[in-house]
């Protein structure tokens, strides 16, 4: 009775530490969690408002501009991107749903773009991932080579005015986050930004219009600035030149352009960006701890 009645205690005792120590869990988890949602939600309400802004001085160049209904689309779903923006902004109850926040931004940004081409009589911009080094640029233009302070060369895509700079040997305009008492490439700043940086890239995941070793290197659940363990960290064999892409315009002429992620067979100039391609395939390359400098 007594060994049983002992037995009954230890059971006991150790169920009390299992309970306390889940609970522990739960409540470090959930603290980590709010933090990582403050920390990305601060990142993303500068993007808010930096676009609102961008919509105001827009709003100003519509109103001696003669609005056709193609060009009036297209400024409505800037307009729309913007609401949904900030209405999912003020919702986010964890870090994860603030991709859905730069995914409206993503969106907005090519129908402003599509509005300035209408409005200056150029074709409609072709559907492309948002500039590498600031998203906020807009659609990326081109495509280059670049590599931060001895770092290794990656084609990267970029912005009109980014190329200029790199082309004339001036540092790029990089989209930086505060990490403590300092400010940081996004891509150096650590994991809690995955969801905001997957919501401007993530649509592009099956375009081949963004480097294998980018796109998995920035939404990878340990996009922490180190490589993931076991992964393939050569650059692979084959040249960095973009392949076969899809073709990304979507866009018929008349319309605004192209849904996220509508893409239909083609060539754009993209990325080949199959695993094992001319990227290696690998979660991240020889930018993961060291040769690009943080990724």
């Amino acid at each position: 009775m007594d060994t049983l009645l002992i037995l009954a205690v230890i059971a006991g005792a150790i169920l009390l530490a299992v309970v306390a120590s889940r609970s522990s869990q739960r409540r470090a988890l959930e603290r980590r969690t709010a933090a990582d949602l403050e920390v990305v939600r601060v990142v993303a309400d500068e993007d808010v408002t930096r676009f609102g802004e961008e919509l105001q001085r827009l709003d100003t160049d519509m109103l001696v501009t003669p609005l056709d209904e193609p060009m009036r689309q297209d400024y409505q779903r800037a307009l729309d991107s913007y609401e949904q923006a900030k209405e999912t902004l003020r919702t986010a109850r964890q870090a994860d749903d603030i991709k859905h926040v730069t995914q409206a931004l993503e969106d907005g940004r090519y129908a402003v773009a599509c509005v300035l081409a209408r409005k200056d009589g150029r074709p409609l911009p072709v559907r492309r991932p948002p500039c590498f080094f600031n998203p906020a640029h807009g659609p990326s233009t081109t495509d280059i080579e670049w590599a931060p302070p001895a770092g290794i060369p990656r084609q990267v895509p970029v912005c009109a005015a980014d190329a200029d700079r790199v082309a004339q040997g001036a540092e790029p305009d990089i989209r930086t986050v505060r990490e403590g008492y300092q400010r940081v490439p996004y891509w150096q700043a650590g994991p809690a930004y995955s969801p905001w940086a997957s919501g401007y890239f993530g649509a592009y995941a099956a375009s081949n219009l963004l480097p294998s070793f980018l796109l998995l290197t920035l939404l990878s659940p340990t996009w922490d600035g180190g490589a993931v363990e076991g992964a393939d960290t050569d650059f692979g064999a084959g040249e960095a030149g973009g392949g076969e892409g899809a073709d990304a315009g979507g866009s018929d002429g008349g319309d605004s352009g192209a849904d996220s992620g509508g893409y239909d067979g083609g060539d754009a100039g993209g990325y080949d960006a199959g695993g094992g391609g001319d990227f290696g395939g690998g979660w991240g390359g020889d930018f993961g701890g060291g040769d690009f400098g943080g990724f």
